[in-house]
C-alpha cells in the first residue's frame, strides 16, 4: 500500500474539502447505505446547501445547529455551515427536551438542520413542546421527512432555495474564513449541571487530525467504519478528519447495531474502526461474529484498558491505537503508534502528538511532577480556544501558564509515553490515603474470572470513604468473592485492597448515551442484593 504522506496545505474545512475534491475528485468519500459520494459530488452537494443556507439569512459567525443520526445530510450541511463562516453546532441525538431547549439557547442558534425522527425520538413533537418563544434567536428549523409543516421548512425546500443565492458571494464568504475562526462548538457533558459548549477551530481541527492518522499510519486506501454518533467530537472531529486529511472513505452506519455493524465492515471492507468499549463488546459477542470476515481490519481507535485493548484486536484490529484525550483537546492528544507492538499499545495511550505538550503536575499547585509521579494531565498546544459564554469554566479550565487542566490523573515514564490513571475526582480517599482506582482494577481484571471491573468511593464512617468494586465476570465463569478478596489482599497494599464486592451482569451497568460507564452511580450498585463486606 502506497501512503499519501503529504499533510494538506489548507487550513480551513471548506478549504480541505476543494483540496481534497481537485487531488482525487472521483475517489469515494462517503458511504450512507446505498448512496455514494465522490470527493468531488460531495462538494457540489455542499456548495447547493451553503447557497440554501445563504438564502436563509446564514452568514459569518452565525450559528446552526444539527440533530440527527450518522447521514450523509449531517456531512453535509457540516461542511456548508463552514462554508459561510458560520459556526456548526452539534446537538446530542439522546438529548431531552431539557437538554435540547439548553443547548439551541445557549448557542444562539439561528437555524436548526433535523431529522424527523431518530429510533425512538420525535424532533418535531420535542421542539413544539419548547416554543419558539423560548428560542428566540431560533428563525429557521430545516426538518428532513418533515414535508408539509407550516412550522418548518423541507430539506428539499433548502436545496430549492439554492437557486435564489449567489454562488460569487459564497465563494467571496469562503474565502473570508480564516485558519483561527471557530468551526463548531460541540457540547460535552461533565461534573457540571449543564452541558458546556466546547469551541473548536479550523486550523487545529485539520492539523491534529492529520497527526492522529499518522500515528494510525492511513492512506487514501483507508474505509472508515463509522457508527460512534456523529454530534460527538470522537467521530465528528476525530475519526473523519484523521480519515480525511489523508483522503480515505467513511462509511456511516444510521445508528449503532452491532450485527449491522458487523454486515457493513465485511461488506464495505473497512480498515479503521473507531469504537468504546461497550460497542466492542457488542460486536465481539454478537452472534454473527463468527459468519463475518473482517479481515479487512487494520487500525483506528479505542480508549480502554489492556483486556478492552486484546478485544479490539481480536476483531481483526490488530493495529489499533490506544489513545488519550478530550474534545477540549481535539479528540486526542496522545495515540500510540499503530505499528508499535501490541504488548506495548495495550499498556500505555500514548506519546504526545506532534504541536502538543503533555505535562503532570501537582492537583494543587499545577507544579510539574517528577517522571513516573501520579498527577493531574495538562496539555498545551491544540486545545480548546474557550468554552463558548462561560469565563468562570474558561478560568477554572486554565493555569496561568495557558495549560488546559484535564482533570485527568496519569504519568508520563521516561520516554514520554502517558499512562491514564482516571478522573481525578474519582479518587478514593481512605483513611486519609488517595487511592486511584484503576490501579485497583488493573488488578481485579488481572484475574481470570473478571471481565470488567469498576472501583468506587463508599462513605464509611471510620475511614471516611472505603473501596468498592463493581465485577462482571466472563461468560460461564463464576466469580467467587473470597477468591477475589484473597486475590487482591495478594497483590495490594492493604489500604487498596475492596471492602465491598457487588457482582453484576454488564447489563446492569448504567450507561451515558455515548456507552461509557456511569461511576457516580455506581454505588447505587451496592444496595442490591449481591453485594458482600470484606473485614
Amino acid at each position: 500500500m502506497v501512503r499519501a504522506m503529504q499533510m494538506p496545505t489548507s487550513r480551513t474545512v471548506p478549504g480541505l474539502l476543494d483540496e481534497l475534491a481537485a487531488r482525487h475528485p472521483e475517489h469515494e468519500f462517503v458511504v450512507d447505505g446505498e448512496r455514494r459520494f465522490s470527493y468531488a459530488a460531495f462538494r457540489d452537494e455542499v456548495r447547493r446547501i451553503a447557497r440554501g443556507l445563504h438564502a436563509l439569512g446564514v452568514g459569518r459567525g452565525d450559528k446552526v445547529a444539527i440533530l440527527m443520526g450518522n447521514q450523509a445530510e449531517w456531512l453535509v450541511v457540516d461542511f456548508a455551515i463552514q462554508r459561510l463562516g458560520a459556526i456548526m453546532v452539534s446537538i446530542n441525538t439522546w438529548a431531552t427536551r431539557r437538554e435540547l431547549e439548553y443547548m439551541l439557547a445557549h448557542a444562539d442558534a439561528k437555524v436548526l438542520v433535523a431529522v424527523e425522527r431518530y429510533l425512538k425520538a420525535d424532533f418535531p413533537a420535542m421542539l413544539r413542546e419548547i416554543g419558539r418563544a423560548n428560542l428566540p434567536r431560533l428563525e429557521y428549523i430545516v426538518c428532513l421527512g418533515a414535508d408539509g409543516q407550516d412550522d418548518m421548512l423541507s430539506y428539499e425546500a433548502l436545496r430549492s432555495l439554492a437557486e435564489q443565492a449567489d454562488e460569487a458571494a459564497v465563494e467571496a464568504m469562503q474565502a473570508a474564513v480564516g485558519p483561527a475562526d471557530v468551526a463548531c462548538i460541540l457540547y460535552t457533558s461533565g461534573s457540571t449541571s449543564t452541558p458546556k459548549g466546547v469551541q473548536i477551530q479550523h486550523y487545529a481541527l485539520i492539523e491534529n487530525m492529520w497527526w492522529i492518522g499518522e500515528r494510525q499510519h492511513l492512506s487514501a486506501a483507508d474505509r472508515l467504519w463509522l457508527g460512534v454518533s456523529l454530534f460527538w467530537g470522537f467521530a465528528c472531529e476525530n475519526a473523519l478528519f484523521a480519515v480525511m486529511t489523508h483522503g480515505g472513505t467513511v462509511v456511516l452506519q444510521g445508528h449503532f447495531e452491532p450485527g449491522e455493524a458487523l454486515r457493513l465492515i465485511e461488506a464495505e471492507r473497512c480498515s479503521v474502526i473507531y469504537a468504546m468499549p461497550n460497542m466492542v463488546r457488542a460486536l465481539a459477542e454478537h452472534p454473527d461474529r463468527a459468519k463475518r470476515d473482517l479481515s479487512s481490519l487494520r487500525t483506528g481507535a479505542t480508549i480502554g484498558t489492556p483486556e478492552q485493548i486484546d478485544l479490539i484486536a481480536g476483531l481483526g484490529a490488530r493495529e489499533i491505537c490506544n489513545v488519550y484525550g478530550l474534545t477540549e483537546t481535539y479528540g486526542n492528544c496522545a495515540v500510540t503508534d499503530a505499528h508499535l507492538p501490541l504488548s506495548q499499545r495495550r499498556r500505555f495511550a500514548g506519546t504526545a502528538l506532534p504541536g502538543v505538550e503533555i505535562v503532570i503536575a501537582d492537583p494543587e499547585s499545577h507544579a510539574p511532577l517528577p517522571t513516573g509521579e501520579v498527577g493531574e494531565i495538562k496539555v498545551k498546544g491544540y486545545v480548546t480556544c474557550g468554552y463558548y459564554k462561560d469565563a468562570d469554566k474558561n478560568a477554572a479550565a486554565f493555569d496561568a501558564e495557558g495549560y488546559f487542566l484535564t482533570g485527568d490523573l496519569g504519568y508520563l515514564d521516561a520516554e514520554g509515553r502517558l499512562y491514564f490513571r482516571g478522573r481525578r475526582k474519582e479518587m478514593v480517599k481512605t483513611g486519609g490515603i488517595n487511592v486511584a482506582p484503576i490501579e485497583v482494577e488493573e488488578v481485579l481484571m488481572s484475574h481470570p474470572a473478571v471481565e470488567q471491573a469498576f472501583v468506587v468511593g463508599l462513605p464509611d464512617a471510620q475511614r471516611d470513604e472505603i473501596l468498592g468494586a463493581v465485577i462482571v465476570p466472563r461468560p460461564g465463569v463464576r466469580a467467587d468473592e473470597a477468591a477475589l478478596l484473597a486475590f487482591c489482599r495478594e497483590q495490594l497494599a492493604g489500604y487498596k485492597v475492596p471492602r465491598r464486592f457487588a457482582i453484576v451482569a454488564a447489563e446492569a451497568l448504567p450507561l451515558t448515551s455515548t456507552g461509557k460507564v456511569q461511576k457516580l452511580r455506581l454505588p447505587e450498585i451496592f444496595t442490591a442484593a449481591g453485594e458482600t463486606s470484606a473485614a
